[in-house]
């Protein structure tokens, strides 16, 4: 079974979820060869007792239309994830969490989805871009932002801190960077391809709710 590539961005008004609220987020769904299949976003009411952080809070009045997109048509969370988790498992294709960088954005989306369906059809992992940038640019890791990346791994997409404008535009910048990786296992001699998921491992792991990936030696 292919990997589908679930590129997802999150705008939240703090960092990290539970004391603060996930506002807004959006996947989009593309095969390894760019081919875009599908799209989810939502925008969240917030989570009781949860309040903005003030330094995010302070960010987000530099950013007013942002703002008023993921203020709009807001969801229950419960109601949101569950459909999430639906349209995930839909995919036609093993899917595969992407984020630029994952340590947020499956940080917010993991800790919701367990919290209001009590699984994640990702298992327990994410792929990370920033850490995928420093392994085909060489850059230290800590200089892989996007303006010291190679103009060339970019569409001409926009970034607008709306959740689904960003998670189009790095999922398109995921795949360009894909492609440059099969060109250097070519040019090793190895296959250039994305190799086909041989067993579901994962799957069956995020169907154990008790499972622990600290003792899975498959992670």
């Amino acid at each position: 079974m292919a990997e589908i590539y679930v590129s997802t961005d999150v705008e939240a008004d703090g960092p990290i979820p539970g004391p603060h609220s996930m506002l807004s987020f959006a996947s989009a769904a593309y095969t390894a060869d760019k081919q875009l299949i599908g799209t989810f976003s939502a925008n969240l009411e917030l989570l009781p007792d949860a309040k903005g952080h003030p330094l995010t809070m302070k960010w987000w009045k530099t950013e007013p239309e942002a703002w008023a997109a993921c203020r709009q048509d807001l969801q229950d969370p419960k109601e949101a994830m569950k459909e999430y988790v639906k349209w995930v498992k839909k995919l036609p294709g093993k899917a595969v969490f992407v984020a630029y960088p994952a340590g947020f954005d499956f940080t917010f989306v993991f800790w919701y989805m367990m919290r209001f369906t009590g699984e994640s059809p990702f298992s327990w992992s994410a792929l990370d871009m920033k850490t995928f940038a420093m392994a085909l640019s060489g850059l230290p890791y800590r200089s892989c932002i996007k303006p010291k990346l190679p103009k060339d791994w970019f569409d001409d997409l926009p970034h607008t801190h709306v959740a689904l404008d960003d998670a189009l535009e790095q999922g398109a910048l995921f795949c360009n960077m894909l492609s440059l990786w099969q060109q250097h296992r070519q040019a090793l001699g190895l296959p250039n391809e994305v190799m086909p998921v041989v067993h579901d491992v994962e799957a069956e792991e995020a169907a154990v709710p008790g499972i622990s990936p600290r003792v899975d030696s498959a992670l």
